[in-house]
């Protein structure tokens, strides 16, 4: 589990392109002190595997076998050699939790819409998909790379994030343009409300209540989910 906390901007130093997969080569010598082979790292929001670490003159890098179903599903895909990345190791147990509970299991992409700069901040307005868009609230949470944000504002197909100085210094978010995608994780929370109110409604197996056999029972009634 991680928190969207970012501990550094990482670089892909190499890419290896294996058919349905692909190797990346990323350097991050914070992440990597005290790694070892299977450990995990959260690279632009998404959870890796660790398979080799490696020295050179500018520091330690570490390798990490990308699937086709990941770089399908993510903003992986679109990396190049040079690109900075989002960062993160696993939260220790008993550590703080200063974002909000992140998987590293994207859900979706987004894509810089537009960016509006304040004079202390910056409102950037992402776009969203829409079968995303139910799990998003307004003062709720999301992960952007990686990144554990507040949302300022939810619409059918974006939501709005604003950025201090700091997030704008040490993420990636700083650079990104108008256009250029971004791997989204909505709240699991919010996910297992939906799943479980879909039990509640009807959606789930009936054969763990005897009574259950379309008649009322206990004071209750399933009925077929409308959601």
């Amino acid at each position: 589990m991680f928190t969207g906390i970012v501990e550094e901007l990482g670089e892909i130093v190499a890419i290896e392109h294996l058919g349905d997969a692909s190797r990346f080569q990323v350097r991050g010598p914070v992440v990597t002190e005290g790694a070892k082979h299977g450990d995990s790292i959260a690279v632009n929001g998404v959870c890796l595997t660790v398979v080799d670490l490696m020295e050179d003159a500018e520091g330690t890098r570490f390798s990490a076998d990308v699937m086709a179903e990941t770089l399908d599903r993510s903003s992986l895909g679109a990396l190049d050699i040079g690109s900075r990345v989002n960062l993160e190791r696993p939260m220790a147990l008993g550590g703080r939790l200063g974002g909000h509970i992140v998987q590293g299991h994207v859900d979706g992409t987004g894509a810089i819409v537009d960016r509006k700069l304040s004079e202390h901040w910056e409102i950037v307005k992402i776009s969203l998909p829409a079968e995303l868009s139910r799990y998003v609230v307004e003062k709720g949470s999301i992960t952007v790379d990686g990144i554990s944000l507040t949302v300022v504002d939810a619409g059918p197909d974006y939501f709005t994030v604003s950025l201090i100085p700091t997030t704008l210094a040490l993420t990636t978010l700083g650079v990104k343009q108008a256009g250029d995608p971004v791997n989204l994780e909505v709240d699991v929370l919010a996910k297992y409300v939906e799943r479980l109110l879909g039990r509640d409604n009807g959606n789930g197996p009936q054969g763990n209540n005897p009574r259950n056999n379309g008649t009322q029972g206990n004071g209750t009634q399933d009925k077929e989910a409308t959601a």
